[in-house]
């Protein structure tokens, strides 16, 4: 599939179709539901470090806020959509569900590469971010969190501005701080823990020991690096991850079949998670084509980096070795693909369970905001991982006493729980 035929959205509703069919729910609430209740489109002027002035196109859509704030990232991509932000928005409405978390879903986005942009002129972009929907978050409405090359630098100018115009601290308003400023303990990790903490209960249906285990990872970002550490600790053994590399404008699979070591690899890695080919190649790595993540003879396929990784021209290409899809990015296999997928029984863990860490830390974030109280990052990885084996043994219960696939049966759950607050409140 190409990436021009491949829109989001559009999948991301005939998820929801497919679903509203098997829950048999009325017009009005399919309705309210495949699409967003607001969307805010603006343009954010932005004075560059050269003196030009230049217009970014920025995004803020609230899917759904029934079971309370609406909660959702805010990336950076210079090939960001409407469509995409609509999709990722809701996608968490269904994240924040499955989690049973109290919140809805949203997500924000600019079309920018900050590859590009000196801190400063992210600075500056990231306070007209926020100029231009004060008014429609907070920590009672709606609560942004870093997403696709955002991080906690990023959340805590938008929080500095967000308490300029509002007058006063307000540090529940974003979340993914950095720890001393309203940050939580424990955040950097989560997602990729998350991640882990799901494949290792998958592990003990499928009766493996991770021990055993062998995995290769799409992307190098937080994510993935983060869920190399805890796989690691549980004795498994990550061969290869891929990277885009900016000095050539071009991605990469970085192999070695004895393990990654992950600390030699985050010695040569930006911050954005690129890994430089010269310095990896004499670290002992093998340099494979940015695609070949997905053709290792492993257990385990992550893919932590963005959508439509797994698709219906390279789905082929997957080792009959695999055992386990654990989807750390967000829609990284279309519905095609996941058909095939399917077939094959390969056990899927779907995004929004297998990254939903980042959500849960993030609510964590600003409870312990909103409370002006922090606890100890022993207490909330404790917490995540409770929270998440609660949610994955739930789902995986649920899935075999109704023969569903565990992506069908994560849907059921959490629309069907949107679609009863809704119902509650009146709204249809």
């Amino acid at each position: 599939m190409s990436n021009e035929s491949y829109n989001p959205f559009a999948i991301a509703q005939t998820q929801f179709d497919k679903v509203a069919e098997m829950l048999d729910l009325d017009q009005a609430t399919r309705d309210l539901l495949r699409n967003p209740l607001r969307e805010y489109h603006f343009s954010i002027p932005v004075a560059l470090d050269d003196g030009e002035i230049k217009i970014f196109k920025g995004y803020r859509i609230q899917h759904n806020d029934a079971r309370g704030p609406a909660k959702g990232g805010l990336r950076f991509h210079p090939e960001e959509t409407a469509d995409t932000v609509r999709a990722l928005s809701m996608w968490m409405s269904w994240k924040t569900a499955v989690a049973d978390l109290p919140l809805g879903g949203a997500q924000g986005g600019v079309i920018c590469d900050p590859h590009n942009l000196s801190d400063s002129e992210q600075e500056r972009l990231c306070r007209g971010w926020v100029r231009q929907v004060f008014n429609f978050i907070g920590p009672e409405i709606d609560i942004p969190d870093p997403d696709l090359m955002t991080n906690p630098k990023h959340m805590l100018w938008m929080l500095d501005e967000y308490e300029v115009l509002a007058g006063k601290k307000a540090p529940g308003s974003f979340a993914g701080k950095p720890v001393g400023m309203g940050g939580s303990m424990g955040r950097a990790e989560a997602t990729g823990y998350g991640v882990v903490i799901n494949i290792h209960e998958a592990l003990k249906e499928l009766n493996l020991s991770p021990a055993n285990t062998t995995a290769s990872i799409q992307g190098f970002g937080n994510v993935s690096q983060f869920a190399i550490e805890l796989f690691n600790q549980m004795g498994g053994t990550v061969i290869s991850v891929s990277s885009w590399n900016q000095t050539d404008n071009d991605s990469y699979t970085f192999r070695k079949e004895s393990g990654v070591q992950l600390d030699e690899l985050r010695s040569v890695t930006d911050s954005f998670g690129g890994i430089n080919k010269e310095k990896a190649i004499d670290l002992g790595y093998e340099v494979l084509t940015g695609d070949a993540w997905i053709e290792q003879e492993v257990d385990i396929l992550i893919p932590a980096a963005i959508g439509n990784q797994i698709n219906k021209d390279n789905v082929g290409r997957i080792s009959d070795r695999v055992k386990i899809i654990a989807e750390g990015a967000n829609g990284p296999t279309t519905p095609e693909a996941d058909t095939v997928i399917n077939e094959r029984n390969i056990f899927v863990i779907p995004d929004f369970l297998a990254n939903a860490g980042g959500v849960t830390s993030s609510y964590f974030e600003q409870v312990q905001s909103n409370m002006n109280y922090y606890w100890e990052k022993e207490e909330v990885l404790s917490k995540l991982d409770v929270k998440l084996r609660s949610a994955f043994i739930s789902i995986s219960d649920f899935a075999k006493d109704n023969n569903l696939t565990m992506r069908d049966a994560a849907f059921v759950i959490s629309i069907d729980r949107v679609a009863k607050a809704c119902h509650d409140r009146g709204w249809v």
